[in-house]
């Protein structure tokens, strides 16, 4: 923790251990350290507020949540960066009033552009004044999560039948605070279905839920901030130099633990605002699937209302019912297209993109050509463990797949390279050997989780039909 090379990495911590703290991760930093306290008096604002107005007009709650919404908005940034915000919600209101989806596409990506492509992105954040550093964060997290937002407003709105979604509705939708700055994004359909509901009703041991998933959340903050003062994951795999010398399953190990991390700071992050939401009687996008049980490219996210929202509007709309290799190459690019501008055009980007569409689509061409007659006839000759088993071993391949696509994004291409090389060249057969084979023994064990859950559903649903 004394190296100068990681001088800029590693900031003091706790004193009375002796400790320092691993201080890369600046979103981290932001919500649990330097303005913890800003965003638990704006978020627990917002709640005291959402509770008074579910207690006495719960037919208004949806205004109620856009106005103090809107006055957060204006109070932490400026009445500037309102009219901005407005202003993009007006321009891609009159956009659905035409109904024509592709118009809507348009209309919604050159808004996107316009934040995340320079110098557009600059002039607009230019007529912000004021200087703190939160201030880019929050100007280009509720200015592009606005425009995805008015995107899912403008397309749902295309396709009712009847009429269109007033104004007011969108403004609703898009200053509920808890979701404004950091997301998730819930699409507007699911939204204003849920926050239209005059009866407001839990289910049975839902407050229960609630509080245990809270004390969850706390729990691994606890623990991530533990973690962070003995074990410098972050800030190891800036100083090449260090990190060649470790031993290959060392940089397994870190390879792996940095996309830990950052499912844990998704679900954290995502867990305290989709509770909030939750004590406003919605039921917000889930947190990401955790990356220990991840090992199929179709499953792999970080933000699971992005996912949806590309799924609904991209994926799913472009690919169908993913059967046509064409058309899910098309699906799968037109997606990643998008999501490159969503998290701004870079060369890092670019090859997370390039290689993880590469991932999804290469997993479809191996699926389909598995399933040819020969190696059909071949898998149901197999008893079920043994294909199980087959299917763990390519699995265990496609686990360290997503982990070397997805490290260049988390941490430096450079980093990626270097643990790419160690395991499949310098440390074949004996790293790669043993490393796929643990590998293989953990996919194993989930994939035999998932088929005990689908007897318990199985016998869930029939036992539904008997009664």
């Amino acid at each position: 923790m004394n190296r100068k090379a990681f001088r800029d990495g590693i900031k003091p911590g706790w004193h009375y251990f002796g400790r320092k703290m691993d201080v890369a991760d600046f979103e981290w930093v932001m919500w649990f350290t330097s303005f913890r306290n800003v965003i638990i008096f704006a978020l627990s604002g917002h709640v005291l507020f959402g509770k008074i107005c579910s207690m006495t007009v719960p037919q208004h709650r949806a205004v109620m949540y856009m106005i103090y919404g809107a006055l957060a908005v204006l109070g932490s940034m400026g009445l500037v960066y309102l009219m901005i915000i407005l202003s993009h919600c007006l321009v891609l209101y009159s956009v659905a009033l035409a109904k024509q989806k592709w118009l809507c596409y348009v209309a919604g990506l050159c808004c996107l552009a316009s934040f995340k492509v320079e110098p557009f992105g600059s002039w607009q954040s230019g007529f912000v004044t004021g200087a703190f550093d939160l201030q880019d964060v929050l100007f280009y997290g509720g200015s592009t999560f606005t425009i995805m937002r008015c995107m899912s407003f403008a397309l749902e709105s295309s396709e009712r039948k009847e009429g269109i979604y007033s104004i007011f509705d969108l403004l609703k939708y898009n200053f509920y605070l808890p979701f404004f700055f950091f997301g998730p994004v819930m699409t507007f359909d699911r939204f204003h279905a849920q926050v239209s509901t005059r009866e407001l009703r839990r289910k049975d041991d839902e407050m229960k839920s609630i509080r245990v998933n809270a004390l969850l959340h706390v729990g691994a903050i606890v623990a991530v901030d533990i973690f962070f003062h003995f074990f410098y994951i972050l800030t190891l795999p800036s100083d090449l130099k260090f990190v060649t010398r470790l031993s290959d399953w060392s940089l397994a190990g870190l390879a792996y633990s940095n996309l830990v991390y950052d499912w844990v700071k998704a679900a954290v992050m995502f867990g305290v605002i989709n509770t909030i939401a939750r004590l406003d009687h919605l039921d917000p996008p889930q947190p990401p699937k955790c990356i220990t049980m991840l090992y199929i490219f179709a499953e792999t996210h970080f933000d699971r209302g992005i996912n949806d929202w590309l799924c609904k509007y991209v994926y799913d709309h472009i690919g169908e019912n993913h059967d046509s290799i064409p058309k899910e190459l098309l699906a799968s690019v037109t997606t990643f297209a998008v999501t490159t501008l969503w998290l701004g055009p870079c060369e890092v980007v670019y090859i997370w993109s390039v290689v993880n569409c590469f991932g999804l689509n290469f997993e479809l061409w191996v699926q389909k050509f598995f399933q040819l007659g020969p190696f059909a006839k071949l898998e149901a000759k197999l008893s079920g463990a043994m294909s199980r088993r087959i299917r763990a071993a390519f699995g265990a391949v496609n686990f360290w797949a997503i982990v070397l696509y997805n490290i260049p994004a988390l941490s430096s291409l450079d980093f990626a390279l270097l643990v790419t090389k160690r395991l499949l060249v310098t440390g074949f057969p004996v790293s790669t050997l043993s490393i796929w084979f643990i590998t293989y023994c953990g996919v194993q064990l989930i994939k035999e989780r998932e088929r005990i859950l689908a007897i318990k559903e199985e016998e869930k649903s029939d036992k539904a039909k008997v009664e």
